[in-house]
């Protein structure tokens, strides 16, 4: 029987042609590979940094777009490296090799452990004679440790039909501790030239290859579109980040076992299968998150210092399904329906205890729906979007419940989804709001999700004037960034003038700022 990590190739020899790999023989080990074509065209990335190391990740893919992607049915030794400098060299403190499996698309994951908190690394991979570039990862602080700063950025909602990704080679610049990335990183449907949204109908930059995902293979050459992307590669590069996420990365509006389109659960649950063994084998994630059948365990802690406690949640594995035929702008008896679930109990439980014993200066839930309970609907009747928190009155309030009982103060809330900005305060029902503030929330919008956008659109001027709770809201594509003391937190929102063309021009449209002990959200 063959373990694992090694395999015996006594004469084997393995040629794909142009695109392929050459495995020597002779030793019973795997040979160094020769390549015709660059193997590393999907870039690298960091992920889930801890006090002592951080995930990093890259795949393998001469031919990314190809079935096989013009790698050999056997396993490849990968090298990797983390320095303390750019220069590796003598500065080299960690390295290994690591085996790239043809069961996860020759995708690699390593998770460095054994370096310094609160320090600076970078790392590489080679193969043969292949390397990467370099990347960079922060270790985070030691868990309780006094931290005086931390910088991050927000960002997701990535549809590359409708928009250069400007963005994530602006938010490479910003020298980042780490990147949030709340999910919609690969948009599921067909190629489409047009897009039809709120500004009418659009000419499409740029198009999606093949029809809409449903098998490995589909998903697997979605993600390789995407990841051959130079910008979204070098905002891998710049820092690690924390990735979950929301609902294209497998079909739209899906919750659970059920899709929008009625699909028998079994037959759907295949489909999540498949995009869930594909989101791991292109994300920078842990083992704990591999995928077993059609789940992941995606919702997970970290802290940073002091000064955050980071509660990264999942809204679409374990959510009940969305009331009122998911319409929008309205709602109906199934919005209080006491059995419904955004989080699921194991994990409600999990989030709950981790709230209860947190020290941290700043309790972080990191999610991808409004909570805010948004009133769309014009005239004197509300009316929600209904696939956010707004849609489940009931565990809604029994999250804001938690917060306000037991005095959890300095709770931030940071969501995507939408593709806007927005930022706003939290009451149990904000149709009767009762004394302060409970906690804030802050909505990034996408990066290139609904194209190039305005600044303000008709319905979120009359969201503002409907809803007092609410304090920005804007309609440009772009990400934010948060810069969070013990004292205060500030939300920085950055947006791009245009994304259907490449050089857009970044500028910082608005900041929000909530102090410690205050969870009103106030200009900056």
């Amino acid at each position: 029987m063959r373990s694992l990590d090694s395999v015996s190739r006594r004469g084997l020899v393995l040629a794909l042609g142009a695109g392929g790999v050459a495995l020597g023989s002779g030793r019973q080990a795997l040979a160094d590979p020769v390549f015709a074509e660059y193997p590393f065209q999907l870039g690298i990335a960091a992920g889930d940094p801890t006090p002592d190391g951080f995930v990093i990740w890259t795949r393998l893919a001469p031919r990314p777009l190809e079935i096989g992607h013009g790698m050999p049915s056997a396993p490849v030794p990968v090298k990797w490296e983390v320095a303390t400098s750019r220069g590796f060299g003598a500065a080299v403190v960690r390295s290994g090799e690591a085996v790239a499996r043809p069961e996860l698309a020759h995708a690699v994951h390593v998770e460095v452990e054994g370096l310094e908190p609160n320090r600076e690394y970078f790392y590489r991979f080679s193969a043969g004679t292949e390397r990467t570039p370099s990347g960079r990862a922060k270790t985070a602080p030691t868990a309780g440790a006094a931290t005086a700063r931390a910088r991050f950025g927000v960002l997701g909602c990535q549809a590359y039909e409708q928009g250069f990704y400007t963005a994530h080679r602006k938010a490479a610049a910003e020298d980042l501790d780490f990147i949030y990335c709340y999910g919609d990183y690969i948009y599921e449907g067909r190629g489409n030239r047009t897009y039809t949204g709120s500004g009418g109908t659009m000419e499409n930059p740029r198009q999606h290859l093949g029809g809409e995902t449903y098998s490995l293979d589909d998903y697997r050459r979605r993600y390789a579109q995407y990841k051959l992307d130079a910008d979204l590669q070098a905002s891998h590069a710049s820092t690690a980040w924390f990735c979950t996420w929301d609902d294209h990365e497998v079909d739209n509006n899906w919750v659970s076992a059920l899709d929008q389109d009625g699909t028998p659960p079994e037959i759907f649950l295949l489909r999540r299968q498949a995009a869930a063994q594909a989101f791991y084998e292109h994300m920078p994630l842990r083992r704990s998150a591999f995928p077993r059948g059609a789940e992941m365990q995606l919702y997970r802690h970290a802290a940073w210092g002091d000064l955050l406690d980071l509660n990264f949640l999942d809204t679409r594995s374990h959510r009940s399904d969305q009331p009122c035929d998911d319409a929008w702008a309205t709602t109906c008896a199934g919005v209080a329906d006491p059995a419904a679930h955004v989080l699921g109990e194991a994990q409600e439980a999990w989030l709950y205890r981790n709230l209860d014993r947190s020290r941290a200066h700043w309790k972080v839930l990191a999610q991808q729906i409004m909570v805010m309970d948004l009133d769309r609907k014009e005239g004197p009747e509300p009316g929600y979007n209904l696939d956010t928190w707004a849609g489940y009155a009931i565990p809604r309030q029994r999250l804001l419940n938690r917060l306000r009982e037991r005095r959890i103060g300095n709770t931030v809330i940071l969501t995507g989804d939408e593709h806007q900005n927005y930022a706003g305060e939290l009451y149990r029902d904000s149709r009767n709001p009762e004394g302060a503030p409970i906690a804030s929330e802050f909505v990034a919008t996408s990066i290139s999700s609904s194209g190039d956008g305005q600044d303000q659109r008709t319905d979120g001027r009359r969201y503002l004037a409907d809803n007092p709770f609410l304090k920005f809201n804007n309609a440009q594509r772009g990400y934010v960034v948060c810069d969070v003391t013990p004292e205060r937190w500030q939300t920085e929102f950055k947006v791009l003038d245009k994304v259907s063309e490449r050089g857009g021009v970044l500028t910082t449209r608005a900041k929000f700022a909530v102090a410690s002990g205050d969870a009103r959200v106030v200009a900056a």
